[in-house]
């Protein structure tokens, strides 16, 4: 079934979406504050919009995929301007859950759903179109949802009411990280002791340690290849997210709490631009300070 859909958000992970939806047959209006982002779309057959208004009023369901809870905020306010009733804001971002709370709110009153579907895979699973999507909204919307989410995804699980994706993607990345930072502990004391990391990890990904955190940026740890695979100060970014919550609810997180610090001092060190598996590299370089000590 064809839709109207705007698509706002065209970075790692928005291209291979909108890609995937305008292959699938739906009818995609498009918007970039850079008009070259949106090119490839129209060159598949994509409508270009000239204001985000413009991309709102033509659409059944609007998409963004953008960096942080300002930048929704900003393009909500100005899809208001151009919605009619009934009009759905699927925002597949990762920002803070009271962010997407207020922008629900705000889109209630003008009649408009919104829904917070941050996503997990990263950019191979935005271009494979294996996502795992974690969604909140009303639930009835979940029809009105699945053509979208059939064709990006291998999963789309609803949460809750709006937000409630985004607690779902803060649990996501608190595992994930805290998974990459003991790859790196790994690591160092493999190295410590003098045996060959690469084995070590080859072994464990036989038995119960193995996940895809070891797979994937254990590998990168094992060969030293820090190039970003997943720029380390994107992961800080929803670290912060998950943190501002935890305070706000008063949930004690002690482990993540550790690893927030690292990801601190990773940032510190001018590695944000970097994959997370430098980590490594954070415990790296306070070992030889102890060892100058």
């Amino acid at each position: 079934m064809s839709m109207k859909i705007g698509f706002i958000g065209f970075g790692t992970m928005g291209q291979p979406m909108a890609e995937h939806l305008l292959k699938a047959g739906h009818e995609l209006r498009v918007w970039s504050r850079r008009a070259a982002s949106a090119d490839f779309a129209v060159a598949l057959g994509a409508v270009r919009c000239a204001s985000v208004k413009d991309t709102a009023a033509g659409s059944e369901i609007v998409c963004t995929n953008v960096t942080g809870s300002a930048d929704v905020e900003g393009l909500a306010t100005e899809l208001r301007a151009g919605f009619a009733p009934g009009a759905t804001h699927l925002d597949f971002s990762t920002i803070a859950p009271g962010a997407a709370r207020a922008i629900a709110a705000r889109h209630r009153e003008c009649g408009v759903d919104f829904v917070d579907a941050p996503v997990s895979g990263g950019g191979a699973g935005a271009r494979n179109a294996t996502l795992a999507i974690m969604w909140g909204g009303r639930e009835e919307l979940g029809t009105r949802l699945a053509p979208i989410f059939s064709v990006l995804g291998k999963s789309a699980v609803r949460i809750g009411e709006a937000g409630a994706g985004q607690v779902a993607k803060a649990c996501n990345q608190m595992i994930l990280v805290n998974l990459i930072e003991a790859c790196a502990e790994a690591a160092l004391l493999a190295d410590a002791a003098g045996v060959d990391f690469r084995l070590v990890r080859e072994a464990m990904l036989g038995g119960s340690a193995g996940s895809r955190a070891l797979e994937v940026f254990g590998g990168r740890m094992a060969t030293r290849d820090f190039a970003a695979g997943v720029e380390a100060r994107l992961h800080h970014k929803d670290y912060a997210l998950l943190m501002d919550e935890a305070t706000r609810i008063g949930a004690p997180l002690p482990v993540a709490a550790a690893v927030w610090q690292q990801l601190n001092a990773l940032m510190a060190a001018g590695r944000g631009r970097d994959d997370t598996s430098s980590l490594l590299r954070v415990l790296e370089g306070a070992a030889r300070t102890r060892a100058d000590g």
